[in-house]
């Protein structure tokens, strides 16, 4: 394939940004108890204001701290605390833990947290917040999800998220007609979300009788294991077509291999828009990255859970879809008709959480607020 015409089209081109999933380097899940923070929010006199006088507090745990798709996740949180007036503490493991991340959604309601939103890396998790959910602290799950868990989900159409993703890589490598291999890449394998991505990304390359698929490989999730299985499997398979991860850290990583290998191109693809995703489109290293909103996946549950304190409102297993954000280096589709955005714009935001907030202002004025006219069936997540 022939690179030559899209760094043409980049030249001045515009910059941008579920897994679902990234890695901090360098720490040891095991070795220490998660990191909490806490950001206690003054009530900011919007219309809704804590009941006689309580001071909420609301758990935010994560299945990886510090990464910079989750950090995303998180500045939406924090945006959610600040408009409601509630206290938000945020904690979680550093490597997608499950049972660390567990015992920290244990602590925090145990410190007195009377809300919890959590993401579920694995089905061990399940009854432990089950009995959270028993003891009558509502729960939210985002990004990832256990469907045994009895709460309402926030997160991306998974499956179809997928097909979006093969589709585009399909079209990158000439529609119908297109051949060759095409390696792809799950740095949590297991992981329900990420193996319906997987399966939505082959469905559309099976499009082409031409196209063989090689994987879904384990390619880890810390940056520089992630690199390294990269690395790996394009010297075992050195024709590729393309490559295409199922996580947050694989565009990065995959931007790199192919300026460390300028005799072998390939297709690029992959999920989240972070800053370094995005700045391998814009330098003409990857093709195509996929966002899931990361601040409807932080702001809507604690919205919903602030909703349970307040005014009552049930909480049960169901789906709201974050929407899937496209991205290439000439063109940025959002969803739910959000004001269209440059290349450049979308950077911005993905290093600014007062620019992203402003952004989705019309998000929060609409599909957030009105969050129970939306809530879907829990299937409809990988229809």
């Amino acid at each position: 394939m022939n690179r030559g015409p899209k760094l043409l089209g980049m030249v001045g081109a515009l910059l941008l940004t579920l897994t679902a999933c990234g890695g901090d380097p360098g720490t040891d899940v095991g070795s220490s108890p998660p990191p909490t923070t806490e950001r206690a929010v003054e009530d900011t006199g919007g219309e809704t204001t804590p009941t006689s006088g309580d001071d909420i507090v609301i758990g935010f745990v994560t299945h990886v701290v510090g990464d910079p798709f989750i950090q995303q996740i998180t500045d939406g949180a924090e945006a959610a605390a600040d408009d409601l007036g509630v206290t938000l503490q945020v904690s979680g493991p550093a490597g997608g833990d499950a049972d660390a991340q567990l015992k920290a959604a244990q602590d925090i309601v145990a410190a007195g947290a009377q809300g919890l939103a959590v993401s579920v890396p694995g089905e061990s998790m399940a009854n432990g917040l089950g009995e959270i959910i028993d003891s009558g602290v509502p729960v939210v799950q985002f990004n990832l999800l256990s469907t045994s868990v009895d709460a309402p989900y926030v997160g991306e159409r998974s499956t179809e998220s997928g097909r979006i993703l093969g589709r585009e890589v399909l079209e990158l490598l000439g529609g119908d007609g297109a051949s060759g291999q095409v390696i792809i890449g799950n740095c949590f394998p297991g992981f329900p979300v990420l193996e319906n991505r997987a399966a939505g990304v082959e469905e559309s390359l099976s499009e082409a009788e031409g196209i063989e698929i090689l994987g879904p490989f384990d390619v880890k999730v810390e940056p520089a294991e992630n690199y390294a299985q990269w690395e790996s499997l394009l010297a075992a398979n050195p024709g590729a077509a393309a490559l295409v991860g199922l996580c947050a850290p694989d565009v990065t990583s995959l931007g790199q291999l192919q300026q460390a290998n300028p005799d072998q191109e390939f297709v690029a693809g992959g999920y989240d828009l972070t800053e370094g995703n995005l700045t391998a489109i814009q330098e003409g290293q990857a093709d195509v990255s996929l966002g899931q909103t990361p601040f409807m996946q932080g702001y809507l549950p604690v919205k919903m859970l602030v909703d349970a304190i307040r005014d009552d409102v049930e909480l049960s297993l169901g789906f709201v879809d974050a929407g899937t954000e496209i991205v290439t280096a000439d063109s940025v589709t959002q969803p739910y008709d959000l004001p269209p955005l440059s290349f450049e714009e979308l950077l911005e935001l993905a290093s600014s959480p007062d620019q992203a907030r402003d952004y989705y202002q019309p998000l929060v004025e609409t599909v957030i607020a009105d969050w129970q006219d939306h809530l879907e069936p829990i299937e409809n997540e990988s229809l």
